[in-house]
């Protein structure tokens, strides 16, 4: 599978969008209430927001036959050399395909000066812990994580470079 990982534009933000509520949906099925993603979806993701991440951090997508199947978010690196993972998502279908992997390390390549990239992640994702402790983050800590009214226990992980 031939697939290209590049800065993410303004142009992509509309199959961006698609991207994190298919896999949002499908990841937290069980986990948070669906009206609880549907409003999170909708003040993360919306055109305005969208606009302001871009201007504000890195975002690179993975692309498939002109199509965006995955991206990821990272924060600008502080003078302390850490970096914020937000995102990374990719349509299910798609997960296991070395895709997130790509994306981390583009991430990571193109943010200079990084020494340690955190991730909050839900403790319930089990697919994307997996990925994170396989990528060698460590756990920092725990904590309940209040969403909107609805308590999620969340794992802070850190990886060191």
């Amino acid at each position: 599978m031939e697939f290209a990982v590049r800065k993410m534009r303004i142009s992509d933000i509309q199959q961006v969008q698609n991207v994190a509520k298919t896999s949002w949906n499908a990841t937290y099925n069980g986990i948070i209430p669906i009206e609880v993603q549907e409003r999170f979806l909708e003040s993360a993701y919306n055109d305005e927001m969208m606009s302001r991440r871009l201007e504000r951090s890195h975002i690179y997508v993975a692309e498939l036959n002109k199509e965006i199947i995955g991206f990821a978010n990272f924060s600008f690196v502080r003078n302390d050399g850490k970096v914020e993972l937000s995102a990374i998502y990719l349509y299910p279908e798609y997960q296991g395909k070395g895709i997130g992997s790509a994306l981390l390390k583009e991430g990571i390549n193109e943010s200079q000066y990084v020494k340690e990239v955190f991730i909050n992640v839900e403790k319930e994702n089990i697919i994307g812990r997996k990925f994170y402790e396989a990528k060698k983050f460590q756990i920092v800590k725990e904590f309940d994580d209040d969403f909107d009214g609805h308590i999620l226990k969340t794992v802070r992980m850190v990886l060191k470079l």
